[in-house]
């Protein structure tokens, strides 16, 4: 279980996460859904502990406080993040790019059945191991970020917008693999501007603006609220 209390961080003046307390257990994938800069990646990040908090913020992994770890200590007690943009090694082959996930000394016994749990989830990677990651297309490098984390073995998958700027048929297979993740008792929490799709598969969620949430609840009564329908119109629309 991850749970955060108290969680604010800072660029400057500006406060970009304010206050936050959520909450994700293993097998539960939780959406947190706003408007761009409303602070839902500062929070991914700061969770992460790519970007340090405030004082007097608590992030708790299965009960131990992680929030003054650094980032690779983080990664070891069971939580990673695939951030926008995926962050891949475009000159590494797929297989380069999976194995640096592995590195982690919490998964280097289970590494070999690890590679096969994400091929069996991301097939097409195992037909492109050999190739060069920046030669994929926008949906094939998101599978391999996404492979990547959980080549750490985690037990939480942060997510930023894994679906920017792929095409409907992509987006549908990624999401569909996020089911299957939290199949396998791994929990996720998921950033997406896809409301439609990320409220379909998710269990609970969170709303966010300006830094601070606004509003939670299960999936299905957020999806079926009209006032979350008119705030997210746009991308009830989406496919």
């Amino acid at each position: 279980m991850l749970e955060i209390a108290r969680v604010s961080v800072a660029y400057g003046q500006h406060r970009a996460v304010d206050d936050v307390a959520l909450r994700v257990a293993k097998g539960e994938i939780v959406v947190v859904l706003g408007a761009n800069g409303s602070g839902k990646s500062s929070l991914l990040k700061t969770i992460a502990r790519v970007l340090p908090s405030a004082p007097g913020g608590s992030v708790r992994l299965a009960g131990r406080e992680i929030a003054d770890l650094p980032p690779h200590a983080v990664v070891e007690a069971g939580l990673a993040l695939v951030p926008e943009g995926r962050g891949i090694f475009g000159e590494l082959t797929v297989r380069e790019n999976l194995m640096l996930g592995a590195f982690a000394r919490r998964a280097r016994a289970g590494e070999a059945a690890n590679l096969a749990r994400v091929l069996a989830l991301f097939p097409r990677l195992g037909e492109r191991l050999g190739q060069a990651a920046r030669t994929m297309s926008g949906g094939e490098q998101q599978m391999v970020a996404i492979g990547r984390a959980l080549m750490s073995a985690p037990d939480i998958l942060l997510l930023d917008e894994p679906s920017l700027g792929l095409a409907p048929l992509i987006c549908g297979e990624l999401f569909r693999a996020l089911t299957r993740i939290r199949e396998g008792g791994i929990g996720i929490l998921l950033v997406e501007q896809n409301a439609k799709r990320s409220l379909a598969i998710a269990d609970r969620g969170y709303l966010m603006a300006q830094g601070r949430l606004v509003g939670e609840g299960d999936a299905a009564r957020l999806r079926a609220d009209p006032a979350v329908q008119r705030a997210y119109l746009g991308h009830f629309d989406a496919a």
